[in-house]
């Protein structure tokens, strides 16, 4: 064990190990991982850029009233921030048909009322989708500044 030791690249693989385990643990503790609000923002955004078009129909409404707050506990990585379910969800459900083949799938909707009112839609409402056309099961409804509903 002590001729490890005196071996420079022994000691200098060892010092290795140990800083890619160090950087490990401390990426681990203190990655924010991203918002799931966030990434939903990007999806639309992508999609209306690079989307087809559509036609498919509102098929249901489900308006999630929020939760009422549970005392959470408050631990090292604990954001500050409040889950998801405890604002209530506002999803909406369509269908669209694109080469034969029907998509039935909901969109949250939560946060995007200066381009939707949530009251005045209707199942069975007309809409235009757009899809990613190399993953047509991808697809909006309505985008931040975009929306299909007539």
């Amino acid at each position: 064990m002590r001729h490890l030791f005196q071996d420079p690249r022994f000691v200098l693989a060892a010092a290795g190990v140990a800083v890619v385990i160090l950087g490990g643990l401390l990426y681990s503790l203190f990655h924010r991982p991203e918002d799931p609000d966030e990434t939903e923002r990007k999806r639309r955004l992508h999609l209306n850029q690079i989307g087809r078009i559509a036609e498919g129909q509102v098929v249901e409404l489900v308006d999630q009233p929020a939760e009422p707050a549970k005392k959470r506990g408050g631990g090292l990585l604990s954001r500050g921030r409040p889950a998801a379910a405890a604002l209530g969800r506002k999803l909406v459900w369509y269908s669209y048909s694109i080469s034969g083949v029907t998509y039935q799938t909901a969109q949250d909707i939560t946060g995007l009322d200066s381009q939707i009112r949530f009251d005045r839609l209707a199942a069975g409402q007309l809409a235009s989708i757009k899809y990613d056309p190399s993953n047509p099961s991808d697809s909006i409804l309505v985008a931040d500044d975009w929306s299909g509903l007539r």
